[in-house]
């Protein structure tokens, strides 16, 4: 006969994991001897085995008790079962490891190739940290709404990269970053920024030509929430931006030239 410590010992299990398994009824407790010790014969070191081994392969300890007592069908039944949920649990932590090897790799864990291969064009050219982020995280939203939008885009932002007088104007606006909204560099950036606009817009046009199609458009919910970015990303934005209607420009996301207000004739007396 056994004492609790040698029954856990042979099972390969505590004497606190004994003990809960008689709490829940899930090993019947012996009954004591004359000193008040619980004594295990050689069946209950069976027993607690198949417990262990059944809750090792993540079966739920309420449902221990039902295979313990099933007849061979059954039990064969059972565990073919608890072999289909084990494989597809397999199955979606191999998908999370996909996922966090994808998050170590930084960029790619959101974007598409084309956006991976724009940022580190950008970081190659020298464009600040922060401008870099707020693209990335801009893109992240495009990505998930436009998917398949996104070779034209982002064939737009490489030509426009590549464009020498674009990407100077594009460098030089890197001053947003740091540029509060009494700033007296914000109405010369201004400037540089609406000189861009002017000449991107042109150069988005020929791309999309190129390709033979549209450029995409952005929704006006997407576009709405990308200028909130941009706004809450910089502290001069808003001032930024009325600025650039004062010189004939609306929007940021889904900017566009804004049709000149002309003069109201006056009525004659």
């Amino acid at each position: 006969m056994l004492t609790i410590s040698q029954l856990a010992r042979y099972a390969g299990v505590t004497v606190r994991a004994v003990r809960h398994y008689h709490a829940i009824g899930l090993l019947p407790e012996p009954c004591r001897d004359h000193s008040g010790y619980r004594r295990y014969d050689a069946g209950a070191v069976v027993d607690l085995i198949r417990i262990r081994m059944l809750a090792e392969g993540g079966v739920p300890l309420s449902r221990v008790h039902q295979l313990l007592d099933a007849g061979g069908e059954e039990f064969a039944a059972e565990v073919a079962e608890i072999d289909r949920r084990l494989r597809a649990d397999i199955r979606e932590r191999q998908h999370h490891r996909r996922q966090i090897a994808r998050l170590a790799a930084g960029d790619s864990l959101a974007l598409p190739a084309e956006a991976v291969a724009y940022l580190e064009r950008m970081r190659e050219l020298g464009f600040p940290d922060r401008v870099i982020e707020i693209e990335r995280d801009s893109w992240i939203l495009i990505a998930a709404q436009m998917p398949d939008e996104i070779p034209v885009l982002m064939a737009i932002k490489h030509a426009t990269l590549e464009h020498e007088t674009l990407r100077r104007h594009y460098l030089s606006m890197a001053d947003l970053a740091d540029c509060s909204p009494d700033d007296p560099r914000l109405p010369s950036l201004a400037d540089r920024v609406a000189d861009f606009l002017e000449a991107a817009s042109t150069v988005a046009t020929a791309v999309a030509a190129d390709a033979a199609e549209e450029e995409p458009v952005v929704s006006e919910e997407l576009s709405a929430l990308l200028d909130t970015v941009f706004v809450e990303s910089f502290p001069c934005a808003a001032r930024l931006l009325e600025l650039l209607e004062d010189r004939g420009w609306t929007g940021w996301t889904s900017v566009r030239r804004m049709e000149p207000v002309l003069p109201r004739r006056c009525e004659e007396a």
